[in-house]
């Protein structure tokens, strides 16, 4: 049985060609799959964190999955606070106040995050400030 025609569809996408929004305080976000690429279902995209840099605390309408590929990193999430390597994974559910924070005052952070919707949004804990996701990309 001959596969399906999907290579019209498919992609190969190369981050260090793709362009970076500063999201402030040191980090910087290059989307990748998104639904302009024609995602459904999901998104994705890399976070690089300049040294001492973190996101504030937030949560998101939808479930989320970050690795960490790069670097020293703490996630907290609630009152819990875990130290990262490269390739150890989290898993958020929806509505829970989370962060990520780059340990290293000399060496930068990386990680990869995927959204479980393409229309996910971040609310900051501190404001209740609500924007897609997708938003901070343009």
């Amino acid at each position: 049985m001959p596969a399906p025609d999907t290579a019209a569809a498919a992609a190969i996408l190369h981050p260090a060609d793709l362009k970076a929004y500063e999201r402030g305080g040191g980090a910087r976000t290059i989307p990748l799959v998104s639904a302009k690429l024609g995602a459904t279902a999901f998104i994705n995209g890399i976070t690089e964190f300049s040294p001492g840099a973190q996101i504030p605390w937030h949560f998101h309408n939808c479930e989320e999955s970050v690795m960490l590929l790069e670097g020293d990193a703490q996630f907290d999430i609630g009152d819990t606070h875990h130290r990262l390597v490269p390739q150890d994974t989290t898993f958020i559910p929806a509505g829970v106040p989370h962060r990520f924070r780059n340990l290293s005052a000399t060496q930068g952070m990386k990680i990869l995050w995927i959204y479980g919707r393409v229309d996910a949004t971040r609310t900051l804990v501190e404001t209740g400030e609500t924007r897609a996701v997708s938003a901070e990309h343009v």
